[in-house]
This record gives structure tokens, C-alpha cells and sequence, in this order.
């Protein structure tokens, strides 16, 4: 089974910028899609982007209305890395970040999940 690790998260003024990166332990991004998922406190786990399978480091994208401009998911998958450029941080950015490989039946059935990074963005 592949594993997913998120990485870059850190505390930053709004207005600034971070690159997050979700790790697999094995080649997957090239043949599964992927997404981007938020937790703020008190909140649900809400969706920010996708990305489908490829070879291309950018094709296949779609964001939420509340990052879109402002994210940018690219992928290395010589590197099995999928990234997420966030830029012009706003407060209410300020949450765990996932990244996630939906199962796909019947094949591969476990939801892979990350264990989260924080973003925390300051005013």
C-alpha cells in the first residue's frame, strides 16, 4: 500500500505565501487522481482541489471557489510528489491540510489519506 506524507506547512502573514507537498511512497499520481482537502477548527474537512492522473506536472486541475487564483497543484511524479502553491494567504486559510487518493474499485479500495500539515496564516 501506498502511503501519503504532506510536508511545508508553517505560520505566515497574510498576504504571503507557502508550497505544500504531499509524498507518496510509491509511483500513484501518474495513474490515480488526487485531491487537496482543509480542516479548520471547529469546521468540516472541506475540498480545495484535485488533480487527475497524468504525466503532464499541471493538466487535470480543478479548485474550490474560495482558493482558485490563488492555488496552484502541480505535480513531479519522477519524484511522486504532488504540490499545492498557495499564495496571497488570507486568516481563513488558516487549517490542517490533506492531500488524498480516492479509492478506486475495485482494485484499490483503501481511501489514502495524509496525516495533515498546518497552515496557520496571521492578520
Amino acid at each position: 500500500q501506498v502511503d501519503l506524507a504532506e510536508s511545508g506547512g508553517g505560520f505566515v502573514q497574510s498576504g504571503g505565501s507557502l508550497r505544500l507537498s504531499c509524498e507518496a511512497t510509491g509511483a500513484i499520481f501518474n495513474i490515480r487522481p488526487m485531491g487537496w482537502y482543509r480542516q479548520a477548527p471547529g469546521k468540516q474537512r472541506e475540498w480545495i482541489a484535485s488533480m487527475s492522473a497524468g504525466l503532464t506536472p499541471s493538466g487535470g486541475t480543478s479548485y474550490a471557489d474560495s482558493v482558485k487564483g490563488r492555488f496552484t497543484v502541480s505535480r513531479d511524479n519522477a519524484k511522486n510528489i504532488v504540490y499545492l502553491q498557495m499564495t496571497a494567504l488570507k486568516p481563513e486559510d488558516t487549517a490542517v491540510y490533506y492531500c488524498n487518493v480516492p479509492p478506486k474499485m475495485p482494485l484499490n479500495p483503501v481511501d489514502l489519506w495524509g496525516k495533515g500539515t498546518q497552515v496557520t496564516v496571521s492578520s
